[in-house]
């Protein structure tokens, strides 16, 4: 079964609340009407009871007899309209009055313990609508019950007719609050369907184009923005997917022709042991770059898919800075090239995880290395500034172009293409270091000249200095447990 659209659906709620609240305003004021009118009967009843009660005082003389009151009674209300539906009747049950009309229709009396209170009752007489009024009147020492009434046909007919008026206006109502219901809830819905029509073009072909912007300040102006921000990541996270693949597949392509080069020309002919091992070194050379080439891919691409975690803990970042010092140093100085390291003497904790700060270190010393020809400096600092931990690798040398420098940590970026290709790199070390220092809510920045050397500056946020200790007590208590646990 095809569900309503949501337009019909607010017509149909539209129609069923003002339905329901047209239902309640006519039965109200149905009831409302008929209370008025049965109080405008009621009040001319009590007036003929207040004539009545001061009728009965008038006769004063208290020895009066039934039969002298009946008449009194007769002179006095036979010629009356007022008496037209009035009897009267004493404790004993005699009749004082009683007019022809109850007589004849045989109108029932009341019991003369009746209270003293007023009470109403809508009866038939013959086929004519009435209502009645009954009250005991203590009057000279004696009691008398009496009963009165109003014919209510007109009342009848006044609620006969507004009821009928109700029900031939409420379908032209409920008609009116439909159209109206329908017309609001397409104007309402109008930008909902040009979103639609404008969502169901954009492809991949067209990601830069964007939903109709609405002005009109409500919730659908806020759904149109929101998923023209939705589409500005998706374009920029497609831009980025298909740059990723074009300047992957062209950077594998050059070491894998290079590889394919060098076997064909390894077997057009005969060689000797000297010649196939050259080749055989210079395919293996390759395949290495390659290899680390499609790690550092791999590495991105786990990181765009939110699946490259880093483990968090405290560690002292003076201990791993002098540790990755001894470890470059050797090789530093087998580059000709002199290294020196300049470390803060205090402990500087840090949240941070330890083999990504190791890889990011390992990443500007290797570019510091590869690009200082020799007898040149690399210099590798940690000092502290403003509660933050501040690296810095500094070398004397090629530099970098001003208008270069914030290219440098774009992927496959390289400045100096045929350099970097020479020493072996693909432009993604500085994109993953990039990515490592923004995972640790850090900053990086270089600054450089062309013939004066780089400095990349790497700022980390200092942890409390209680947790080193913190956290050598729990590495220590960690060790007891698992010596506990294997004993």
């Amino acid at each position: 079964m095809r569900k309503l659209s949501i337009g019909s659906r607010l017509t149909l709620w539209y129609l069923a609340i003002f339905a329901a609240a047209q239902l309640l305003f006519g039965v109200a004021m149905w009831f409302a009407l008929r209370q008025e009118l049965y109080t405008v009967a009621d009040g001319a009843l009590a007036a003929q009871i207040d004539d009545l009660t001061n009728f009965l005082k008038s006769q004063k003389k208290r020895n009066m007899t039934v039969s002298k009151l009946r008449e009194e009674a007769s002179e006095a209300y036979d010629l009356e309209h007022s008496g037209d539906f009035l009897q009267i009747y004493d404790e004993d049950g005699n009749w004082i009055f009683r007019a022809p009309s109850l007589e004849k229709n045989q109108f029932a009396a009341v019991a003369p313990s009746v209270g003293k209170g007023r009470s109403y009752q809508n009866v038939g007489l013959g086929n004519d609508p009435f209502r009645f009024v009954t009250q005991r009147i203590e009057v000279n020492g004696r009691s008398y019950t009496v009963q009165t009434g109003v014919p209510t046909g007109q009342i009848v007919a006044t609620l006969s007719l507004f009821r009928r008026y109700l029900l031939m206006l409420a379908p032209l109502v409920l008609l009116a609050a439909a159209t109206g219901g329908s017309w609001l809830s397409r104007r309402a819905l109008s930008p909902v369907d040009a979103i639609i029509g404008t969502a169901r073009n954009i492809g991949g072909n067209n990601l830069g184009e964007r939903l109709e912007q609405l002005t009109t300040g409500d919730e659908l102006q806020r759904l149109s923005d929101t998923l023209n921000e939705m589409l500005a990541r998706i374009e920029s996270a497609f831009l980025r997917v298909t740059q990723f693949t074009a300047d992957a597949s062209h950077e594998l392509r050059t070491p894998i022709s290079l590889i394919r080069t060098e076997a064909e020309i390894a077997l057009r002919k005969s060689r000797g042991d000297a010649e196939y091992r050259e080749a055989l070194r210079h395919i293996l050379l390759e395949a290495e770059r390659t290899s680390s080439l499609v790690e550092e891919l791999l590495s991105l691409a786990r990181a765009d898919s939110g699946r490259e975690s880093l483990h968090l803990t405290v560690i002292d970042l003076r201990a791993v800075i002098t540790e990755t010092a001894n470890e470059w140093r050797p090789m530093v100085e087998a580059r000709k090239l002199r290294f020196t390291q300049e470390v803060a003497t205090c402990e500087l904790p840090v949240l941070a995880d330890r083999s990504s700060v190791q890889r990011l270190l390992a990443i500007l010393l290797d570019n510091a290395v590869k690009y200082t020809p020799p007898p040149g400096v690399v210099e590798l600092g940690l000092q502290t500034r403003n509660k933050k931990a501040v690296i810095t690798v500094r070398d004397s040398g090629i530099g970098i172009a001003e208008r270069e420098q914030t290219k440098i940590f774009e992927r496959f970026y390289r400045a100096d293409k045929a350099r970097s290709r020479e020493l072996g790199g693909a432009g993604i070390g500085l994109a993953i270091a990039e990515w490592i220092v923004q995972q640790h809510r850090g900053s990086i920045a270089v600054q450089s000249s062309m013939g004066n050397g780089s400095t990349f500056l790497i700022e980390f946020p200092l942890q409390p200095a209680s947790a080193v200790s913190d956290l050598s007590q729990a590495l220590a208590f960690t060790d007891y447990a698992k010596k506990q646990a294997s004993t």
